[in-house]
Formats: C-alpha cells, structure tokens, sequence
C-alpha cells in the first residue's frame, strides 16, 4: 500500500517503552507497526495510535521464534511495501538468582529473545531496507545500563546487552553500503511494569537494598522519535537516558 507516511516497527509494543515509543512515532507522522506476544494488549495500542490519524498494523510475534519474526516482516512489506525505522525493543529479563544456580533455560530464553531475536530482525530489516526506493533506514536497538554495567545476579541478561552493542556496531557499519543507520538507546530505570520493584528497594553491589529514582518512559519515547527523524547521513551511534539520581555514575 503507498503511503506519504514514513513506516516505523516496533517490537514488544504491548507495553511500557516499546507502547509509549510506537504511540509517540504515530503522532510524530509515521504510521506504525506493532508487534509483542500478547494480543489483546497489543489490540489495544492498535486503537491508540489509530486515534492519532496513523495507520496500524498489529502482528503478534514473539521475538524468541525466528519463523514469526519473519512473518512480521512479510506482512509489514505486503501492507506498506516498505520499512524506514525498526525499534529492536523487545526483551526480557532473567530471576535475580545467584550466577551458578542459573538454568541453562533461562539463559537460553534470555539470549533468543534479547539477542537472537534483534539479529534476526535486523536481518529481515536489511532486506527489506536495502532494496526499496528510496533506499536505506534506521534500526535502533533497545540497549541498557546493563551494556556497561551489570546488576547482581543478571548474567544472562547483561551478557545478551553487552552482545546488543556489539551488533549494533556491526550494523551500523555494515549498514553504510546500504544507506542504513544504526543506533542504540541506553535506558536507566524507565517507569515501567519491569522497573516496579525499584519502588520498593532493589539489591546493590554492596549488598545493601535501595530504592532507585525512576524516569516517566514518556522522555525514552522522546528520544526514540527523535533519532527516528534524523536523515540518514546523521546518526546517534549510543544515547543514555536515565533517572538522573539512579546508582550508576560513579562508585556509589
């Protein structure tokens, strides 16, 4: 389908970052895509961004499952005929256990979803991005504090975030031959379902438990529509936004 409107992707869309990002893009003038494993929430955001005079497509996907993954590009192509900006956002999280009572399920479900997942995406993204005219987009990743610093007990998820920068490097070079850009968002403590329980103390390297200063998810959004907008000879290779007073700068 032709349309005036740039197409913006957004995975794990249900909610939280990816639900505020993919409403902000809609009333920014792209029309969306939206993907997450939850349907009727996804339903949901589908409405939201309609409201604002952009179009919806809703697929749900799970990130974890290459063969959905490559539906979700199917029907973006069959529908817009062609794709400008892929927000990698879908993830998850692992129990805050001690590293060797990890089970190699959790960790393998964290690296599917968390790094697999945004490869196989960004894979599919080239594809599409590589041979439409105009030529070229964006892919911003969803990183995390975790890609510089970990949590206790988050091996496998911060061993994925650190991966996450690694591919977003090797994107973004590979990416020049075709005219694609690649950026990374760095987020610290958003208010989301995920961040709840900074509320209400969180474990600290030094063994103590602090509650942690949060941010309104409605500034990470901001900054996604943002570099969405820039042209594509200009880049944000790495942005960090974060509770200015959280634990992270410096040793405390």
């Amino acid at each position: 389908m032709a349309t005036s409107r740039k197409i913006a992707l957004v995975t794990g869309a249900s909610s939280g970052i990816g639900r505020a990002s993919a409403v902000a893009l809609a009333k920014a003038g792209f029309n969306v895509v939206i993907a997450a494993r939850r349907k009727p929430e996804l339903d949901e955001v589908a409405k939201e961004i309609t409201a604002t005079g952009a179009e919806c497509l809703a697929v749900p996907t799970d990130v974890g499952d290459v063969a959905q993954i490559k539906n979700l590009f199917a029907r973006t192509k069959e529908k817009f005929g062609r794709l400008d900006v892929i927000f990698n956002n879908a993830g998850k999280g692992t129990p805050p256990v001690p590293l060797e009572n990890i089970t190699l399920e959790d960790w393998n479900s964290t690296v599917a979803a968390n790094l697999t997942g945004p490869f196989v995406c960004t894979q599919e993204a080239f594809k599409i991005m590589k041979d439409q005219k105009p030529r070229g987009g964006r892919i911003i990743n969803n990183g995390s504090i975790s890609a510089y610093a970990p949590r206790p007990f988050s091996s496998p998820y911060t061993s994925t975030k650190h991966g996450v920068s690694g591919l977003t490097r090797a994107t973004a070079l590979d990416g020049r031959a075709y005219d694609i850009a690649c950026s990374q968002l760095d987020i610290g403590n958003a208010v989301t379902p995920m961040t709840e329980r900074m509320a209400n103390g969180v474990l600290q390297p030094d063994g103590t438990t602090k509650v942690e200063p949060r941010v309104a998810v409605e500034h990470v959004a901001n900054a996604i529509v943002y570099i969405a907008s820039l042209p594509l000879d200009a880049n944000v290779l790495f942005m960090n936004v974060m509770a200015t007073k959280m634990p992270f700068v410096g040793r405390g």
